[in-house]
Formats: structure tokens, C-alpha cells, sequence
């Protein structure tokens, strides 16, 4: 078995040590851009349009539901506060892609591949332009992306991948003439297909945004169920709520919607049918504090690209707006049951292991150090992208299963959810990929199993030069995937 560069150029464990000394359990975003305050909904109300969900994928749709009909009454309910969960505290990279890359969707939509490819650029066009309109707070960077090989089967990877445009290869002296790393053996730059933004600053800025056109925004206003039962497709969904009210009793209100979105992702689903569509795999990231000038010399980095590696467990990685360097991934974590709990987010291990390849990654930087660590859950599905769909008579849509890539697929996901509860035909929602739904994972205990083995079969593959063992190559042929 082949080691892995993390392995052959493991760093010195002082570094590690000096780095982690004071690092703080706390999420580095949500420190830096503190979110607005929201009431509680209190008493029952009506509106044309209730989103459950207080991330990207609900903040979305409530605004582009106004920006669509601004007359509309739009109620958006989060059953903690606006941004906490993956969209405060995921990587911030914008990707055009809907599909977790294109070896992901030519295997998975091969007929329309080229199509969704077009529409993931507009996607990310589109949100460069509201950005730009509402003049939202969010750091953005439309800096690009770069995919790195740091073992030698993977050049060949991204050298097939090229196509001298949307992506161009950059050979291993090309590559660290921009970005000084011992690793690189080679990369493929997309300079259109990527942008950075601040996670906290683009939720707090699209729920001003929000309430600007006219959105009641709710916090700590968990939906308990959603009610069709004895009420026409006319009359709507009641939308039962457990929200505390000023004494601390709980409030038990209810919103009648006429049409319900929900933007829930790696949390159980309102609707039993996709209980077992996803499942929430835990990720974790490491920040370090701001880099000297020399520092940021040492590395070069000019171009403030996205950078991810090629494995199947792999490192992603960029630069704030102060200099500092988010490092995060390879170690995806599924915990039994399905669960999503706040003590899953420690992970001395994990980030260990983090600060370990970080130091491989960029030797130069010794005697950096780190001053947050966190973690958070994805909504990963089998398929490795989103996946569509309406319930109850039309009455409620979803957008779930992003499994990572949520930064701009949700604003897709908006649109196909509002294209959705309005019965349109778009060339959205003609989409096979719209149309048809992953493959469900297994209940437990067939699930842990399932996924470990997942694991365990992926980090093989990364020690045999990409090999794929029996078990994945089965996976692939059933339509079931899992990465890091």
C-alpha cells in the first residue's frame, strides 16, 4: 500500500502542538460578523408563503419569492437563529457547479451534463449580480478555483480534465510559481467557475435583505408539522410552530400558508418520505490567525483562488479577506442514527490530523498558529447533489441533499422550489435532474455499516493510486456515492 504525501512529509509533532496551544472550539465567521436578532413568532398568522429555514437555501427563496411578487406575504421561520448552522460556518467557496463537479454529472445526467453546466454559470452570475445590486456585505471574490494534484496518478486526472478555457491545466512548475507548496505536482485552474465569500456576512446580508423587501423573519421558531389533513389545496398547509413566548410557555402558534418551502438540508426532513434521502455527515475546519506580510510572501497566493486537492479524501482551502487561511475536510464523519448534535463538532483528532497537513501543505508557515477550530453538518446525499421535488398537491417543494456544494446551488434550489409551488414549466424544472431523486440510504444499522465501509474503501483507494476496490466500483454501478 502507498503512503500518501500527508504521511511521507508528516511535519514535526512540535508544530502541531505550538499551533493548536490556544486554538478556540468557536466558529470563526459567526465571531467575525455577529448576526442580527429576530423575534419569536408568538401568535398565529397567514401568509402566501411560509420557508421553513433560516440558512442560504431559505433566505433565497424568501427573497427571490418578493423579488418575483413583491406583493406577496412571506414568512420565513428558523428554529434557532438566521445563519447558524452550514451556511455560517462552511468554507465560503461559490461554486458554478450543480453537481459536485463534472465527473459527478456526466456520470450521473449525461444527456444533460452541458445544460446543467451552462445554468450552474448563470447561477453563480446571477448571485454575483444581486450581490452587486443590494450592495450586500459578504467579502466576495470572484477569484476562481484552482483542483491540485499532490500524488502523482492525479496529474493525469486533471490533465484530462482540461479543456484549455472554462479549465486550464497548470503544470507542477506553473502551479508553484503562483502557490508555494512542496505537494504540488500540478493543478487545474477554473478561472470563472469559483468565488470566496464571508458565510456569516452573506446570510446576516441576505436576511437584511430579506427583511428590506418585506420578509417576516422569525427565530427560535421551530416547525413541529406540517398539516394538510382536512384542508383543501386552496386553503393551504398549517404550519404548527413550538416557539416560546415572552414568559418562556411555549406559544404553539400556527401559520396558514398557501405554499410551504422548506430549506431544512442536513436536519430531518418535515416530510417522512425523504427521511432517508440524506444523511448528515460532519465536517471540520481549522482558521489561522492573520498572516504576516512575510508570511503571505512565503506562500504567494496572489490570485486568492479557491484551492482544493484531488483525493477522495481531500483538503479544501482560501484565504479570508485579513490574510488569514481556512483549512478544512478530508475527515468526513457520519455518526450513528443520523443525528446532529453540537458535541459531534469536537473532534480533537480530526483537527489534529487537519493541522498535520496543513503544515505539510505549507512548511513555510512553522510557527503559525491556529485560533479556531469547529465543525458542522452536510446534507450529503447518494447521488452528491441536490435533489427536487413537491409534496401534499403542490403545496409543498423542497431543495435538499447539496452535500457541500450549497454556497450558490442554493439560490438554484430557490428558484427551482418557487418554479415549483407556482406549477411552472421552466426549463428548470424539465430537468431529469429535477425530475428524478437519488437513491435512499439504508435505515440503521445497514447505514453506520454502509457508510464506514464507504470510508474505509475511499481511503484505500487514495492509498493505491486511485484504484477503486470491489465495493466502490459496485456503488458506482448502483448510483451510490460518498467523498469527503
Amino acid at each position: 500500500m502507498r503512503s500518501t504525501v500527508f504521511e511521507r512529509l508528516r511535519p514535526n509533532a512540535a508544530m502541531a502542538d505550538h499551533a493548536l496551544k490556544d486554538t478556540r472550539q468557536s466558529v470563526f465567521w459567526l465571531e467575525d460578523a455577529p448576526p442580527d436578532a429576530y423575534p419569536a413568532l408568538t401568535s398565529s398568522t397567514s401568509a402566501d408563503l411560509v420557508v421553513v429555514g433560516g440558512g442560504y437555501s431559505g433566505l433565497w427563496t424568501a427573497l427571490l419569492a418578493k423579488r418575483r411578487h413583491p406583493d406577496a406575504s412571506v414568512v420565513l421561520l428558523e428554529a434557532r437563529t438566521i445563519g447558524w448552522a452550514a451556511s455560517g460556518r462552511n468554507g465560503g467557496f461559490a461554486e458554478s457547479s450543480l453537481t459536485h463537479g463534472e465527473e459527478n454529472g456526466r456520470s450521473r445526467f449525461p444527456e444533460e451534463y452541458d445544460q446543467l453546466a451552462r445554468l450552474g454559470r448563470e447561477n453563480l452570475d446571477a448571485i454575483e449580480a444581486i450581490v452587486r445590486e443590494l450592495g450586500l456585505d459578504a467579502d466576495w471574490e470572484r477569484n476562481g478555483s484552482i483542483d491540485v494534484a499532490v500524488e502523482p496518478h492525479q496529474v493525469e486526472w486533471l490533465r484530462e480534465a482540461a479543456d484549455g478555457h472554462s479549465a486550464v491545466f497548470l503544470d507542477e512548475a506553473e502551479l508553484r510559481a503562483s502557490v508555494h507548496s512542496p505537494t504540488y505536482l500540478g493543478g487545474l485552474l477554473h478561472p470563472h467557475d469559483g468565488a470566496l465569500v464571508h458565510p456569516a456576512k452573506l446570510a446576516r446580508a441576505l436576511a437584511r435583505a430579506c427583511a428590506d423587501a418585506g420578509v417576516q423573519l422569525f427565530e427560535r421558531t421551530p416547525v413541529t408539522e406540517l398539516v394538510t389533513s382536512g384542508l383543501s389545496a386552496a386553503e393551504g398547509v398549517d404550519v404548527r410552530t413550538a416557539a416560546l413566548d415572552v414568559t418562556g410557555r411555549p406559544s404553539a402558534a400556527v401559520v396558514r400558508a398557501a405554499k410551504v418551502a422548506l430549506g431544512t438540508n442536513a436536519f430531518p426532513s418535515l416530510l417522512k418520505r425523504n427521511r432517508l434521502y440524506t444523511v448528515p455527515v460532519y465536517d471540520y475546519v481549522l482558521m489561522t490567525e492573520p498572516l504576516s506580510p512575510g508570511q503571505r510572501d512565503a506562500i504567494g497566493w496572489r490570485g486568492r483562488e479557491g484551492i482544493g486537492d484531488s483525493a477522495n479524501q481531500f483538503h479544501y482551502y482560501r484565504l479570508s479577506a485579513d490574510d488569514r487561511i481556512l483549512f478544512g475536510g478530508y475527515d468526513a464523519v457520519y455518526h450513528y442514527g443520523g443525528r446532529v448534535r453540537e458535541r459531534y463538532e469536537r473532534r480533537d483528532a480530526t483537527h489534529r490530523m487537519l493541522a498535520e497537513h496543513f503544515f505539510t501543505t505549507f512548511p513555510q508557515l512553522e510557527g503559525l498558529r491556529f485560533t479556531h477550530k469547529w465543525a458542522g453538518a452536510i446534507d450529503t446525499c447518494s447521488r452528491f447533489c441536490a435533489f427536487f421535488g413537491s409534496a401534499r398537491d403542490g403545496r409543498i417543494a423542497y431543495a435538499t441533499g447539496f452535500t457541500g456544494l450549497g454556497v450558490a446551488a442554493t439560490h438554484f434550489g430557490a428558484e427551482v422550489m418557487l418554479d415549483l409551488l407556482a406549477g411552472a414549466d421552466t426549463e428548470r424544472t424539465r430537468l431529469r435532474m429535477v425530475r428524478t431523486k437519488p437513491i435512499p440510504f439504508p435505515p440503521e444499522p445497514a447505514a453506520s455499516v454502509g457508510v464506514n465501509l464507504m470510508r474505509w474503501s475511499l481511503d484505500r483507494a487514495d492509498h493505491h493510486e486511485g484504484r477503486r476496490n470491489l465495493f466502490l466500483r459496485t456503488m458506482d454501478a448502483v448510483g451510490l456515492g460518498f467523498d469527503s
